[in-house]
């Protein structure tokens, strides 16, 4: 079983939805992850990433979420507070499939040690063709370096690669 598993999540074609995908791919561009930690490029494919989230100890997750924040608001959700069950509000365009997701790891026996979502408010959704908006590629760095910190708080410390300056 793997440890932990940092998914990010999202469309890159539409605009701000794009922000978990980026964020997962900053963090293997500057970070290198210690064993037993996986980062990957969920994108939208919904019931296809079951396998690797049922294979890991610990999720933790990047999205664009419409919390009603101001624009480029960042949050961190655990446990409970992550909408895992259909019916659930629906709080970005593919979290359904991601909602699925969840519930069927849950529904075949999949108890996490911890579910971590670090979000995004959105300033456009729905722009394709678009990429993220300053404020919201403002907080990519952020978002990775609560990444990072959460990881080490799991006794999974990640490493700056050489030649990359460490989050700030």
């Amino acid at each position: 079983m793997r440890e932990a598993l940092v998914l990010g999540i999202g469309n890159v074609l539409w605009a701000d939805e794009g922000f978990g995908v980026r964020c997962a791919e900053a963090l293997l561009q500057d970070w290198e992850l210690p064993p037993g930690v996986m980062a990957l490029d969920g994108g939208t494919q919904g019931l296809y990433l079951l396998p690797y989230v049922q294979e890991s100890r610990r999720l933790l997750v990047f999205d664009a979420i419409d919390f009603g924040l101001p624009p480029g608001t960042l949050r961190v959700l655990e446990g409970e507070a992550v909408p895992a069950f259909m019916g659930a509000k629906k709080m970005s365009l593919h979290q359904t499939g991601f909602q699925e997701v969840l519930a069927c790891a849950a529904l075949q026996g999949w108890e996490p040690a911890s579910v971590v979502l670090i979000g995004v408010q959105p300033v456009e959704l729905e722009d394709f063709g678009g990429s993220l908006r300053p404020a919201v590629r403002a907080q990519v760095p952020r978002a990775v370096e609560l990444a990072v910190e959460r990881l080490a708080t799991w006794g999974l410390a990640a490493r700056p690669r050489p030649g990359r300056a460490a989050a700030s």
